[in-house]
């Protein structure tokens, strides 16, 4: 039966790759889309990163990244949320896909491994056990860096909001001084050494540096940041500078309140998080005594069953 089940496998992945290389797919409508509109825009801005990937690669991981970026291009696959979640990390998308896709076969190498334990052992165990073992293991290694990336995303994405709040106030005080919108905006970002402690600060400064070069406003940089990273702080900040960015007065009382607004929500979630870490511990508690008064009246209920 697995014997079977394996050589049919391998016969039909070697038919669906001679089919590929004979007919190869034909680019999405999607895709297709896509590739119009930049070609008829013309705008290398729109295609700009304003912030790059830290994660280092190899050659062979970025080889493999990339075919099955172009694959998922040409599905109109776009995973944006997870997309956003891998820029604000500082990953790139190659890379996470390549990495994917190395786990899920390094789980699958678990099946020869597990046939070959079970053949020294001496074991009378079917081959399926370790076949649908194995791609067990190949499905949760394939979604395994999913979890991950949204779990710390989540984290990076909380602290980005608190810089944000902070980043807001420093803006206030420098339109008080007398500088403009966007003198404010760089002095802003100029606090701090970018280390572990302020890389939120770091990626507005980034996104600020590289908004010279696309050749757009910092208030427009700030939108297309928030966009990347998904942080809608940043994009209602561009649009409400967009509005008002001639008016300083305007401006400041207007960041001021967007500060203060974004400092009593994080309260709120942070007295939320207290309150929801309370009641789980009340329910320790409770589980803990219960436990205690079954051990305390166990043998005298042993006994009284007993006589």
């Amino acid at each position: 039966m697995v014997e079977t089940l394996l050589a049919g496998g391998v016969l039909g992945l070697g038919l669906f790759l001679l089919l590929r290389a004979l007919f190869p797919p034909r680019p999405g409508l999607v895709a297709r889309l896509v590739a119009l509109d930049s070609a008829r825009d013309g705008d290398d801005a729109q295609r700009f990163q304003l912030i790059t990937a830290d994660e280092e690669v190899s050659a062979f991981r970025r080889g493999l990244g990339v075919r099955l970026a172009r694959f998922y291009a040409s599905r109109g696959w776009e995973l944006r949320s997870t997309r956003a979640d891998l820029a604000l990390l500082g990953k790139s998308f190659e890379g996470y896909l390549a990495t994917k896709v190395l786990l899920a076969v390094s789980g699958l190498l678990a099946f020869p491994v597990l046939a070959g334990w079970l053949a020294l052992m001496g074991w009378g165990v079917s081959l399926q056990v370790p076949l649908w073992a194995a791609l067990l293991v190949a499905l949760v290694f394939f979604f395994l860096p999913d979890v991950q990336i949204r779990r710390d995303a989540a984290v990076r994405r909380r602290d980005f909001r608190h810089a944000v709040g902070a980043f807001l106030d420093l803006v206030a005080m420098n339109l008080a001084g007398g500088r403009g919108v966007p003198e404010a905006l760089l002095m802003a970002v100029s606090v701090g050494d970018g280390g572990s402690g302020n890389w939120a600060m770091a990626r507005i400064r980034e996104a600020l540096a590289n908004a010279r070069i696309v050749g757009i406003t910092p208030w427009q940089a700030l939108g297309r940041l928030g966009d990347e990273i998904n942080v809608d702080e940043l994009r209602d900040l561009s649009a409400a500078l967009g509005l008002v960015a001639d008016d300083g007065a305007k401006v400041r009382a207007s960041l001021t309140a967007r500060a203060a607004t974004m400092r009593r929500r994080e309260l709120a979630e942070v007295e939320g998080q207290a309150g929801e870490r309370s009641q789980s511990m009340l329910v320790a508690q409770l589980l803990l005594c219960a436990g205690f008064v079954i051990f305390l009246s166990f043998p005298a209920a042993m006994k009284m069953l007993g006589s």
